[in-house]
This record gives structure tokens, C-alpha cells and sequence, in this order.
């Protein structure tokens, strides 16, 4: 496994030998981060290297390996893991990680007073769209921030840091990349005042592990969920998607094609025909210009066309909710984990 909790680095790997000259297998678990290719090949061969040498016992080499390990990530449909375990020749299961997270971390605001009940906001704003890391392989974050800033959305509930606090970069430098895609956006930035805070945030904190930004999450319309990927053929949601379900709002994700699709799986239910979630099933890059095209609509409209569109929302808000705290979501992850569990098993 990696530790601490959210290193990814060859140095994170941590490992458990055993002294049973017959136990071949190994199973490494990385579960709390998507998998990139260009960064994470170093800690896979890592891994590899330490199963080696755990194959040693004073000087007399063990059996080779029936099963060169199991890879056990929180990724699904992932093509990025599938070409990870052709090369390393391992197997592929799967759990959802960060759903447990989130009901861990998450656990007993059902019970607070931080947030008005969803049925008697009045939101006036269109979204809120926190933004801390935004370059790397965030950088997806800054393509969707252009269309904010480019369609004059950014007098809703935003932030945005003028260096990344993860990358050490500059947003102005972070944003050279997008260029040849977006001709236009240094110009955008530009014009743009940075850094954009929220009024109780002072460096953008990381806020993963519990709900924050109340009042301005109560007076949006819908939570914009900027998520940790959004290219690429892969399922992963983070503890972000379950930040507006467990506050009890509308949500548009950015993430990767089909991220509807997965959270549906799960029993959540999203808001196709309240508004257009077609934006799920377009292609990369395409789908960041067509959530923009969604807000746009959403935001041209008045308060009150906004407020009558909230109350549409109810019943959806509602079901996600008692999903997530009253055992349904829960229930389901079980399920996954036991025949997980019982997949590794079958492969020692």
C-alpha cells in the first residue's frame, strides 16, 4: 500500500512479507489515487522490486511466482489499468474506495444545523465551484474555469488560486498548455482579477475530509464538481461528487464520459430532464464546453426561473440523501467489497 494517505511516490510504498515459503502472491492496494501512466510507472516497479526481494529468504530464492500479484484499485473500466496490469502481469479487482471515504468523512452532518434544510433555500446564485489544485493533471480545471471566466459566470460562488498549491506553479504558466485548445484563454486570464476566494477561505485549504462553504452552498443552485480526472476512458469519483448529495444539492460533474452513468450504478439518481445531462456522453474536451453551455443557460436565467428549477430538484435531492446517510449507499458498497474479497480469495 501507499502511506501516508494521498502519496502516490515510489518512497510511499509500505509492504508485508511473510515467512510461509509457499505464499507466492502479493497484493498491492492503490485505491485512493487514479492511476497517470507518466508519474505512477515508478512506484509500480517499486512494488515489483519489493515482491522480489520478499522472494529471497536467507539467501535461498523461493518458487517462482504462479500469480504476480493482484492490483487492487478504485478505478473502474479503466483502460490506464488495464495496460498497467499487461505490463506488470497482474490482475485487476475493484472496490469504491472513496465511497467509503465519503461516509466516513462525512458521517453525522445529517444531524447539524450548518445548512438550512434543501426545501427552504432560496438560492439566487447559479453554482458554486470551489477550485484549490489546478494544475498537473488538473488541469482540466482550468479548461472549465476559461469557459467561467470567458461566459462571465465567475460572479457565482467561485474560487481560484493565482498559484497551484499542489504544483507550486503559477496559473499563468499552468494555463500555456491549454493554448493550442484555447487560443484565447491567456487573454481571458488576464482580464480576470486573481486570486478569487471565498469569504471564509484564506489560501485555499484543503477541505476533503469534511463540508465546508455553507452559506454559499446555500445559495447555489447546483454544486459544480470539478473531478480529480476527467479524461480519458476510466470510472473514478471522488469524496467531491458526495459533497452536494450529503448537503443535500443539485450537482453537474466534470469528470470522465459516462461519470453519470457510474454514479447511477450506485443508486444515486442525477437530474436528466430537469436539465440537459447529455454533457456525460460527449467526448473529452467537448464535454468541459458543454457543462459551459449548461450553466451559461442556467445562469441567463432570472432568480426566480432558477428558484422554480431548484423546487424540481426536491425529489432528487431528497432520494440521494437518504441513500447516502440512511444505509442504501452503504448496503451497496458492502456487497461490492465482500465479492471483492472473496475474488481474492479465489486467486491465492
Amino acid at each position: 500500500m501507499c502511506d501516508p494517505f494521498g502519496r502516490s511516490d515510489p518512497d510511499s510504498v509500505m509492504n508485508y512479507g511473510s515467512d510461509t515459503i509457499h505464499e507466492h502472491n502479493y497484493i498491492f492496494f492503490f485505491d485512493q489515487e487514479p492511476i497517470h501512466l507518466n508519474i505512477h510507472t515508478a512506484t509500480f516497479d517499486t512494488v515489483q522490486e519489493k515482491n522480489m526481494d520478499l522472494t529471497h529468504t536467507q539467501g535461498r530464492h523461493r518458487p517462482p511466482l504462479r500469480n504476480a500479484g493482484i492490483l487492487i484499485t478504485s478505478e473502474q473500466n479503466s483502460a490506464t489499468v488495464q495496460q498497467i496490469c499487461e505490463r506488470y502481469k497482474w490482475k485487476s479487482l475493484y472496490y469504491f474506495f472513496h465511497g467509503w471515504a465519503a461516509l466516513d468523512w462525512y458521517r453525522g452532518y445529517n444531524r447539524t444545523f450548518l445548512i438550512p434544510p434543501f426545501q427552504k433555500r432560496q438560492p439566487t446564485k447559479t453554482f458554486i465551484s470551489p477550485n484549490r489544485i489546478i494544475a498537473g493533471e488538473r488541469q482540466h480545471r482550468l479548461e472549465m474555469l476559461y469557459h467561467i471566466f470567458k461566459h462571465n459566470l465567475d460572479h457565482n460562488h467561485i474560487s481560484c488560486p493565482v498559484t497551484c498549491p499542489a504544483e507550486n506553479i503559477s496559473i499563468y504558466d499552468a494555463i500555456k498548455p491549454l493554448v493550442s485548445r484555447c487560443p484565447d484563454i491567456e487573454s481571458v486570464f488576464a482580464k480576470t482579477q486573481l486570486p478569487i476566494q471565498f469569504c471564509n477561505e484564506t489560501d485555499h485549504p484543503m477541505h476533503s475530509c469534511w463540508l465546508s462553504l455553507f452559506d454559499e452552498s446555500a445559495d447555489s443552485l447546483l454544486y459544480l464538481v470539478t473531478e480529480t480526472v476527467a479524461t480519458g476512458q476510466r470510472w473514478h469519483l471522488t469524496e467531491k461528487t458526495f459533497k452536494p448529495i450529503a448537503m443535500g444539492m443539485p450537482f453537474v460533474i466534470v469528470g470522465t464520459k459516462g461519470s453519470l452513468e457510474y454514479l447511477r450504478s450506485y443508486g444515486f439518481r442525477t437530474f436528466e430532464g430537469i436539465w440537459d445531462e447529455s454533457y456525460d456522453r460527449a467526448e473529452d474536451h467537448e464535454r468541459i464546453a458543454c457543462v459551459a453551455q449548461l450553466l451559461r443557460s442556467l445562469d441567463d436565467m432570472t432568480v426566480q426561473q432558477r428558484q422554480h428549477i431548484y423546487q424540481q430538484c426536491h425529489e432528487v435531492i431528497a432520494h440521494n440523501w437518504n441513500h447516502f446517510y440512511n444505509g442504501g449507499f452503504e448496503a451497496r458498497l458492502w456487497k461490492e467489497l465482500e465479492t471483492m474479497l472473496d475474488d481474492v480469495k479465489s486467486c491465492l
